[in-house]
C-alpha cells in the first residue's frame, strides 16, 4: 500500500513537471515565433519595446499632432483604428489646441449690457439673491485685490452649474423619452466656456497649494448643493446662477479698473486665449478680461432666462434653447 501510494506521488510529480516544461517551452517558441503574429508587449526586452513604438508611431503618421503646448507629440498607434486628425487654422497653420478645434472658436459680443439686473421680488427670488449676496464676503475677505487669483478661482466653481444642469437634464430626457428644446447643449456648453476661462488665467496666475485645497473643497460643497437644489427648484438653482454671473461681472469691472490703474500690470494675451476668441495677436490681459467679462453677461441672461420659464408654469424644452448665444 505504501509502494502504491509513493509510486503514484511520483507519476504525479512527474506528470506535473512534464506539463510545466510543455508550458515553458512554448512560451520560450512564442518568444521566437509568434503565435497569428501576436506577442506579448511585457515580453519584449526594452530595444524591442522602443522598435515596436517608433514603427508604431510611423505607421500612425509620423508623430506630426500638436500638444496644447504646441510641442510635437507622436500620434499614439490605435488598434481600433482611430486616428488623430491633423486640423489647420484658415491660413493653413497647424492647430496646436487639443482642447479645443477651430471650429469651436468665436468673437465675442462685447455690445451686450452689462447693466441688466433682475430685480428680486418672489420668495425664492430673495433667497437667491442673498445667497450669493452672503458668498461674496468671505471671497472679498480671501482674495481681497487679487483678481488674477480671484477669477481663475471662481472659475472653477462656476464651471459646475452647467454641468449638472445638464447632466439632470440629460437624464431627465432619458426617462421621459423626450427632446430637451436644446437646452443640454447650450448648458453643457455654459460649462465648456467657463473651463475655458479658467485654462486662460492658468496662464496668468497659478495657484498656490492652500487654494488648490480650497478648490477640492469649495467645488465638493457646491456640486452636492447646487445638484439637490436643482433636483428641489430648477428655477431657484437657474435664479442663483444668474444672480452669480452678476457678481462675476462685477469682479470683471473691478478687475479692468485694477489694469487701467496700474496696479495689476497688463501683459500680452495668452495663446489660448487669442486662438479661442479670435483675438489679435497683439492683444493684451485687458481684452482677454474684456470677452470674458461679456461671456458672464451671457451666462447671466441664458440662466434668468431659464428661471423665468420655470415661473411662468413651462418647462425648459417647450422654449427653445440659445444655442450659440455667445
Amino acid at each position: 500500500m505504501m509502494m502504491t501510494r509513493g509510486t503514484s506521488r511520483v507519476a504525479r510529480l512527474t506528470t506535473a513537471d512534464r506539463l510545466f516544461s510543455a508550458v515553458k517551452g512554448a512560451a520560450a517558441e512564442s518568444e521566437k515565433f509568434p503565435v497569428m503574429g501576436v506577442r506579448w508587449r511585457s515580453s519584449l526586452t526594452l530595444g524591442e519595446k522602443e522598435q515596436v513604438n517608433g514603427s508604431s508611431a510611423a505607421a500612425a503618421g509620423g508623430g506630426d499632432n500638436k500638444r496644447e503646448d504646441g510641442g510635437n507629440k507622436e500620434v499614439v498607434a490605435s488598434y481600433w483604428g482611430i486616428k488623430g486628425e491633423e486640423v489647420k487654422k484658415e491660413d493653413g497653420t497647424p492647430w496646436k489646441w487639443n482642447c479645443f478645434r477651430p471650429w469651436e472658436t468665436y468673437q465675442a459680443d462685447l455690445t451686450i449690457d452689462l447693466k441688466k439686473h433682475h430685480v428680486p421680488t418672489t420668495f425664492l427670488d430673495k433667497l437667491a439673491y442673498w445667497t450669493v449676496k452672503s458668498l461674496r464676503f468671505p471671497t472679498d475677505v480671501f482674495f481681497q485685490r487679487r483678481y488674477g487669483c480671484r477669477a481663475m478661482m471662481l472659475e472653477t466653481v462656476a464651471a459646475v452649474p452647467g454641468m449638472v444642469g445638464g447632466m439632470l437634464l440629460h437624464c431627465k430626457s432619458l426617462r421621459r423619452f423626450e427632446h430637451s428644446g436644446g437646452w443640454i447643449k447650450t448648458l453643457l456648453d455654459e460649462a465648456e466656456n467657463e473651463r475655458m476661462h479658467l485654462m486662460t488665467f492658468m496662464e496668468v496666475s497659478q495657484p498656490r497649494w492652500y487654494e488648490r485645497a480650497l478648490v477640492f473643497t469649495v467645488q465638493g460643497v457646491f456640486f452636492n448643493a447646487y445638484f439637490l437644489a436643482y433636483l428641489a427648484s430648477p428655477k431657484l438653482a437657474h435664479r442663483v446662477v444668474g444672480y452669480l454671473e452678476e457678481e462675476a461681472i462685477h469682479s470683471y469691472t473691478e478687475f479692468l479698473k485694477e489694469l487701467d490703474k496700474g496696479t495689476i500690470e497688463n501683459v500680452p494675451a495668452p495663446a489660448i486665449a487669442i486662438d479661442y476668441w479670435r483675438l489679435p495677436a497683439d492683444s493684451t490681459l485687458r481684452d482677454v478680461v474684456m470677452v470674458v467679462r461679456a461671456d458672464e453677461a451671457h451666462h447671466r441672461d441664458v440662466n434668468h432666462f431659464a428661471s423665468d420659464i420655470h415661473y411662468q408654469g413651462h418647462e425648459l424644452k417647450d422654449s427653445p434653447a440659445p444655442l450659440g448665444y455667445h
